[in-house]
């Protein structure tokens, strides 16, 4: 870890103490994990506090464990990693919290600490179905209006719930089931039956 990183955990670790579910120091990066009751006000000492000084929100990711590495992921499903810049002090955080409830998952929104956490919040929701509760316009960025489902979500199958095609009979584009047949994109190799045989090329 650089001087400025450790400098950096250092400081975090003295403002928010046992807040801190975990420091992580990963190829010259550092990310803090906190709990979903206390993002916000994490995030918000991370902006206001002048030693820290983190005046820009670069990105907010959306993160599904449900599949995570080769064995089973036992900690809760869904989480928002916050991307955050010090111009000030030159260094860069990443903020991670999970939401508690799988089945609705809920962070509070960012939105009134920085404003560009809107459109990325959108995004989040949009593909993972992550709520941000007090997010001034939470509705779908990326996706068609009718869209069913979150895409980026593990378990979202890769064709889709539904496909939509301009009618000619109706006059309009309508949605129906996939038509598409699951199938395998396995590349096929086809070689001569000499390949590989000694005198042959």
């Amino acid at each position: 870890m650089s001087l400025k990183l450790e400098k950096l955990s250092q400081l975090l670790g003295e403002t928010f103490g046992e807040k801190l579910l975990s420091v992580v120091s990963d190829r010259g990066e550092l990310t803090i994990t906190v709990a979903a009751a206390d993002y916000l006000e994490v995030a918000r000492t991370l902006h206001d506090r002048p030693e820290l000084g983190f005046e820009q929100l670069i990105d907010v990711s959306g993160l599904d464990y449900s599949a995570y590495g080769n064995a089973g992921w036992e900690g809760k499903r869904f989480a928002a990693a916050t991307h955050l810049l010090s111009v000030a002090h030159n260094w860069r955080l990443r903020l991670k919290a999970f939401a508690d409830d799988d089945e609705f998952p809920v962070l509070d929104s960012l939105c009134g600490i920085w404003h560009s956490a809107n459109w990325f919040e959108r995004e989040t929701f949009d593909l993972y179905g992550i709520m941000f509760s007090g997010h001034p316009d939470l509705r779908r960025i990326l996706t068609d209006y009718g869209f069913v489902g979150h895409p980026f979500r593990k378990d979202f199958p890769v064709s889709g719930y539904v496909e939509m095609r301009y009618d000619p009979d109706q006059g309009r584009v309508i949605y129906q089931p996939v038509t598409i047949e699951p199938r395998e994109n396995t590349p096929r190799i086809v070689r001569e039956d000499t390949y590989g045989d000694v005198g042959h090329g």
